[in-house]
């Protein structure tokens, strides 16, 4: 696989698109593992509502949960380039396994990036080996979606402990995670950037309940469920940096978690184009092959060059990130782009198939089901245009 080169938008440094040994190697084991393991399995998981821990425990064995943690917390410490492109494979084979990679990654980041020594300790290599199932983000309320600096879930200091109050929506993998990094106001006269704290609760502490999981259009899967906190008490230490620190760490965790999220929507797009392409090449009507009319060819082109493009965008952040340079930007234009490009390709394979394509029997009808939540979380489309404009005209 071939990227071209090109300056960043920030023009930090020119870019070398061309994949080291190591990263077309790691490509290699992903796709290998993905499609001989999860893909086999997608349409099951999905029909079912239920996810194969034993596949999440192989991918944890193969370094897949915590492929850019340092190798000290038990990580796979790759980079964020070959996160990305693992990230593809693994949504080409299974988006409902590919959402939980990405967030049990972006939970690894989070503590390693705040935590203290003993967190970092305790937690990570736990989520890195498979110990824990998965690794739970929870920042969404019912009355706090896009803005979270709204959120009413309160943790109280009383000695050494934090009593906690009030739920969470929209939680992925809650039902198998075994530590939470939640968000909670600490400080209810603080200003809205202020208030807010990030707190590690552990599964089965007494006091917090995972509730039943939500009946989604797609990447049913993974389950998603709201938690309750009803006077939980966890220990003062369980606090995740300072207290009002806690939108500050959501934001950056978020920046990070963007490109998961746009490289898990451009494997689902690539899946479901490529998949059009090949029955295009086989599906006759009158007297040829579909694939062969120019109405279709300029639906390949159009798709697959909105994909490519998105790629390029997707790789520009990552080498950012891995670089350690400013990528907030180019993260909301990966994801934005990707997810937006991938709802339409998911679109165009199932016209191409056309009733085919409506049909369970075929997987674009499950591709398409599963790429619309891309646009919706780790921040929507909207959302992404506001970070993107904010940043460019706060520049100029």
């Amino acid at each position: 696989m071939v990227f071209l080169g090109f300056v960043s938008l920030n023009l930090v440094e020119l870019m070398d698109f061309f994949l080291n040994d190591d990263e077309l190697m790691i490509q290699e084991v992903v796709r290998d593992f993905a499609q001989s393991e999860l893909k086999p399995n997608a349409a099951k998981l999905d029909s079912e509502h239920k996810m194969d821990l034993g596949n999440l425990k192989k991918m944890a064995d193969l370094g897949f949960m915590g492929m850019n943690i340092p190798e000290n917390y038990g990580g796979a410490e790759v980079g964020v380039v070959p996160y990305s492109l693992g990230m593809i494979e693994v949504a080409r084979a299974c988006a409902s396994t590919a959402v939980t990679m990405s967030v049990t990654n972006m939970v690894a980041e989070v503590i390693c990036a705040f935590g203290n020594e003993a967190q970092k300790k305790k937690y990570v290599p736990k989520i890195c080996s498979g110990e824990y199932s998965a690794g739970a983000f929870g920042l969404t309320e019912s009355m706090a979606g896009s803005d979270p600096g709204g959120m009413r879930a309160t943790a109280v200091k009383e000695g050494d402990q934090y009593r906690l109050n009030g739920s969470k929506i929209f939680i992925t993998s809650a039902e198998y995670a075994g530590i939470f990094v939640v968000w909670m106001v600490t400080n209810k006269d603080a200003s809205r950037s202020q208030r807010i704290s990030a707190f590690l609760v552990e599964k089965g502490t007494p006091g917090f309940t995972v509730s039943k999981a939500e009946e989604k259009m797609g990447q049913c899967g993974s389950c998603t469920n709201e938690i309750v906190f009803d006077d939980c008490l966890i220990p003062a230490e369980n606090l995740l940096g300072e207290e009002g620190f806690g939108l500050k760490i959501a934001f950056m965790a978020l920046d990070g978690g963007r490109i998961g999220i746009a490289s898990l929507a451009l494997g689902i797009g690539l899946e479901a184009i490529d998949y059009a392409a090949e029955y295009a090449k086989e599906r006759e009507q009158f007297g040829r092959p579909i694939a062969t009319f120019q109405g279709l060819q300029w639906r390949f082109a159009d798709t697959y060059t909105e994909l490519e493009a998105a790629r390029l965008l997707v790789m520009q952040a990552a080498f950012l990130k891995q670089k350690k340079k400013p990528f907030t930007t180019e993260a909301s234009m990966a994801k934005l782009y990707a997810s937006e490009a991938a709802n339409r390709a998911c679109y165009q394979a199932v016209q191409v198939l056309g009733g085919n394509g409506y049909t369970s029997e075929y997987p674009v009808e499950r591709l398409y089901r599963d790429v619309r939540v891309t646009t919706i979380y780790e921040g929507t489309s909207e959302i992404q245009r506001l970070v993107i404009a904010q940043q460019i005209l706060g520049r100029l």
